[in-house]
């Protein structure tokens, strides 16, 4: 074999790779991974000191988690435009099973962690930590089984992890506002206002609405409000239409689709598996039986396990009942089961709120402990299940 064709091959298994959008949420489990390794290490203090090591006015933590991750949110909020005006969430038939079933996913896991810390005010600020479902890490996972899982199931899975993210946006956005700056906050309405103006004059070059969501996110980042709400207020705004003079133009040649294409491969292999690697480090020396039964570590770890599993698979279990919604095409109640439990795999998002929610690194990291095993369970049980499924339905068939 020529050296020539052999790298071919890699470059093309490296291609397949970095356009596959399961490949991110496994980049994403390695960095965790990497992190927890790293902070347990002897490399512990340089890890912990670089991350708040400043460069201009922020830290190496802040820049990562205020201003990378608001590049992170500008994605988020173009699939979820995109989805709804253009894709799986275009109709009302198509939202109200992936639709109900986030919402389900958001309330059961609130109410549990509500549970475990009733005896504490100041820890039910904690409450949205669980609510979440990372969808790079959930759809990883899934796509380990390949074509074993019914496309219709990751489709689902997809829907209800990118409305699930508008629902996090709008906690984050409401519950999670510091002292606000009224001037900065005017200042950002009327930005946001002039990017609407030259939406609607059909302005379609995304340099103009890039140099104006700069200034938003600066202006969001004064005002008091998380700066990262900067990035889906910009989506927002972003032309979905295809390109004047080009009426047969494929879709990735709207201004939309154009910037998601673009954002895709830095935010799944870089952005978000950088937060990761900043925030999942947690030194577990310090760790005891204490530390394990926290309401708030608790509180956390059953919201995703027990909440997410319960809530989406009772909702699900009801529109059907009730013949408002069928299951997915192909999937069977195992397979439906086994996708709920991955559900509760909460990790970016999860981890991200947990951060708004509490200031004490001691508290922020009982609320990583209850992520990481919340997670590592939902993710361990939601495959075991779809592995067991698959294999009753080779029997049942044979």
């Amino acid at each position: 074999m020529s050296s020539t064709t052999a790298t071919g091959r890699i470059q093309s298994t490296l291609r397949r790779f970095l356009d596959n959008e399961a490949s991110g949420g496994l980049v994403l489990m390695a960095s965790a991974a990497l992190a927890l390794i790293v902070a347990n290490s002897p490399l512990a203090d340089v890890y912990f000191h670089a991350l708040h090591v400043y460069i201009g006015p922020l830290s190496l933590l802040h820049w990562i988690n205020d201003a990378l991750m608001a590049v992170f949110f500008l994605l988020v909020g173009l699939e979820i435009k995109r989805e709804m005006l253009d894709g799986q969430l275009s109709t009302w038939s198509r939202r109200i099973l992936p639709g109900a079933a986030a919402a389900g996913g958001m309330l059961m896991p609130a109410l549990i962690f509500v549970a475990f810390n009733l005896g504490n005010p100041a820890s039910l600020r904690g409450w949205a930590i669980p609510t979440a479902t990372d969808i790079a890490f959930a759809l990883g996972v899934l796509s380990l089984f390949g074509n074993r899982v019914p496309a219709s199931l990751k489709i689902f899975l997809a829907a209800l992890a990118i409305i699930d993210d508008l629902g996090a946006v709008i906690v984050i956005a409401i519950f999670y506002t510091t002292d606000i700056n009224v001037v900065a906050l005017a200042g950002a309405s009327v930005t946001l206002g002039l990017l609407f103006v030259i939406n609607r004059a059909g302005t379609t070059r995304l340099p103009a609405y890039l140099a104006l969501g700069i200034v938003l996110w600066l202006l969001v980042f004064a005002s008091g409000v998380h700066a990262t709400v900067a990035g889906v207020m910009l989506a927002l705004t972003i032309p979905i239409k295809r390109t004047p003079g080009t009426p047969e133009a494929r879709d990735e040649e709207s201004p939309l689709h154009h910037l998601e294409h673009l954002l895709h491969r830095p935010v799944a292999f870089v952005i978000v598996p950088l937060f990761g690697f900043a925030n999942a480090g947690v030194s577990l020396a310090g760790t005891t039986l204490t530390t394990l039964v926290d309401p708030r570590t608790l509180g956390v770890a059953a919201g995703l396990f027990v909440g997410k599993l319960s809530g989406v698979l009772v909702t699900v279990a009801i529109l059907v009942k009730l013949k408002w919604a069928q299951l997915p095409a192909t999937a069977n109640w195992s397979q439906m089961t086994g996708v709920a439990i991955l559900c509760g795999i909460g990790f970016t998002m999860s981890l991200f709120i947990g951060l708004l929610a509490f200031d004490d690194p001691s508290i922020q990291d009982k609320v990583k402990i209850g992520i990481l095993t919340g997670s590592a369970l939902s993710g361990i049980v939601g495959s075991g299940v779809l592995l067991v499924s698959r294999r009753k339905a080779v029997a049942k068939a044979a």
